[in-house]
């Protein structure tokens, strides 16, 4: 493993055809020998916090969608937050940027996170599994920012962030989904 991609982007380049990956963007929350773990960021569902999990609408805004974090256990819940009180955090992954204590009470996170974002699922890497990804070109990495992770615009940002990157990523963005209908 060269260096962990914690706390970095991955976007989905154009010669990644799974379907689950189709130009999203990941936060890696955890990378090590093991494997790595991350959310999709730029995937919300038709689905609101309030209907899929009605116990945790009082810590997002109304109408909050459920975004899709990954094919990787759709089921579960995966909660991401900017925390004010860095202590409830089990990880930080940028900044006050992470994921909530296993023990940390809901109404605790509502108190301490000011911007949050709920998952259903995550993406997931075996070992050396990413690291081989990378290094075939399915993945381009690049450094996340808070804005990147709490946008308003969530689906425009795998073109957003290949922009600001310039250069041929740049063009890259504006590249559309089927080069054939060009």
């Amino acid at each position: 493993m060269a260096e962990s991609l914690a706390g970095q982007l991955l976007l989905a380049s154009p010669s990644l055809h799974d379907p689950n990956f189709m130009r999203t963007v990941v936060l890696v929350g955890v990378h090590s020998e093991e494997g790595a773990m991350g959310v999709v960021l730029n995937r919300p569902s038709t689905v609101t916090v309030a209907d899929a999990v009605p116990q945790l609408e009082q810590t997002v805004e109304e109408l909050e969608p459920v975004y899709v974090g990954g094919p990787v256990q759709p089921t579960s819940i995966v909660f991401l937050a900017e925390f004010l009180d860095p202590s409830l955090a089990g990880l930080l992954v940028l900044g006050r940027i992470g994921f909530p204590a296993p023990d940390a009470g809901i109404e605790e996170l509502a108190e301490a996170t000011r911007r949050r974002r709920v998952f259903a699922g995550y993406a997931g890497w075996g070992e050396g599994q990413l690291d081989a990804e990378v290094e075939q070109g399915d993945w381009i990495t690049h450094a996340a920012l808070p804005q990147d992770i709490f946008t308003r615009a969530p689906e425009e940002l795998w073109g957003t962030v290949l922009t600001r990157m310039g250069g041929s990523y740049a063009l890259l963005a504006r590249m559309p989904l089927d080069p054939n209908v060009n």
